[in-house]
């Protein structure tokens, strides 16, 4: 069976786009639903795992509809493909688990993708030294409220983990990408931390 899944992150948005090609794919069944990347259950994605079997093939319109962190998608497509499931993204066409080419060039795409973060990283943790060097950052950042600045904390630590690609956080936190670039490079005021505070929960602070 070939399966495709659709997915919009918001209300307005419009499925019409994915499902045309996703039948022009050959699709045997189609599940669509519109509902945030980050939900921890997505209902028609679940009743579409449950059906899988080896030597089924699921299709998305691109890579970006699985609504995965990078590691969960690797491990994900990965584990399908040990299964006999196959993967495959219409607007990625050299993703396609159902060839040696197309796993290969996937994993190798997975592992560049996960070096580009790391430059990022590297290039902005760097320019923040520089800065601090030259004295221009420190204390409270001006023009950010608490509201703000918590976002800012929440995208810093997004890309301190590795796991997310600038895109993803854009997405995530409906930020532009300079916003973006600019939550991560300044330095903010540590939060004054109650006995026991945890580390912040990306996916619950995310939905706030």
């Amino acid at each position: 069976m070939i399966y495709g899944y659709a997915r919009v992150s918001k209300n307005e948005q419009n499925l019409d786009l994915q499902i045309d090609d996703l039948l022009k794919a050959n699709c045997d069944q189609i599940f669509q639903e519109k509902i945030t990347g980050v939900s921890l259950s997505p209902p028609e994605w679940n009743k579409l795992v449950k059906m899988l079997r080896p030597g089924d093939t699921v299709i998305t319109w691109d890579i970006d509809r699985l609504g995965r962190k990078t590691v969960e998608l690797i491990q994900l497509i990965e584990n399908w493909y040990e299964q006999g499931i196959f993967y495959k993204s219409l607007q990625e066409g050299y993703i396609d688990t159902s060839s040696d080419n197309g796993i290969l060039v996937f994993q190798l795409f997975s592992v560049l993708a996960g070096h580009q973060r790391r430059r990022l990283i590297n290039r902005t943790n760097a320019g923040i030294k520089a800065a601090k060097a030259r004295g221009r950052v420190g204390g409270r950042p001006k023009g950010l409220d608490e509201e703000q600045q918590r976002i800012a904390r929440i995208v810093k630590q997004m890309a301190a983990d590795e796991e997310y690609s600038i895109v993803e956080i854009s997405k995530k936190m409906n930020l532009s990408r300079p916003t973006v670039y600019k939550y991560i490079s300044i330095e903010l005021d540590e939060p004054k931390r109650k006995q026991g505070d945890k580390k912040v929960n990306i996916e619950v602070a995310v939905k706030k």
